[in-house]
């Protein structure tokens, strides 16, 4: 059942045209922008977006310009499982790297306290109302939302995705860490309401 949901939305996300995206994600960061934990959060993690997902690279951009609040980026470490991250200065401090995602190069690493960070941008291919989700399968968001649970309890994490990404339910597994809210074009969803 996961890999069919996965699959279609997936495919269905794969289509879409540049210009859909560049509309949707500008919609989406409105309503990014609109809520009251990216107001009065300082320290923003942010995945710098590939293959079509909800685009983070004018958020990402414009945050750097306006220099009111810090944006961290995840990186991959050769041999490490777990999800690195970084300051961001300057965009042009990143390069494509491993499966072919904007990281930072290596002179460029400013290593970032996990337990600093105010919110985190989380991708997925699907998500459900209860905030479950299903990622590309490499677990690294995993890993590091679990251990942003056990360092930092107080970090929001909200998803963004276009609409059809949204199911009603995905097969959650016991190591699965649900995002707080999700932001789509559409609407914001409250997963949890102790946040």
């Amino acid at each position: 059942m996961k890999h069919a949901i996965k699959s279609e939305i997936f495919e269905k996300r794969k289509s879409l045209s540049e210009e859909y995206v560049i509309e949707k994600s500008t919609e989406i960061k409105e309503m990014l922008y609109s809520l009251p934990e990216f107001k009065e959060a300082k320290n923003i993690m942010f995945y710098v977006s590939f293959d079509n997902e909800a685009d983070t690279h004018e958020m990402i951009k414009e945050l750097l310009l306006e220099k009111e609040k810090a944006v961290v980026v995840p990186y991959i470490e050769k041999d490490n499982y777990l999800l690195q991250i970084s300051k961001l200065e300057d965009f042009n401090e990143l390069e494509k790297k491993n499966f072919g995602i904007l990281e930072h190069k290596e002179h460029h690493i400013k290593k970032f306290d996990i337990a600093d960070i105010d919110l985190v941008i989380v991708p997925g291919v699907v998500f459900d109302k209860s905030g479950h989700r299903i990622g590309y399968g490499h677990g690294y968001y995993d890993r590091f939302l679990d251990n942003l649970e056990k360092i930092n309890k107080n970090a929001v994490k909200v998803g963004l995705a276009y609409d059809f990404q949204i199911a009603d339910k995905v097969p959650i597994e016991k190591h699965d860490v649900p995002v707080d809210k999700i932001v789509t074009e559409k609407r914001i969803i409250r997963c949890n309401t102790a946040k």
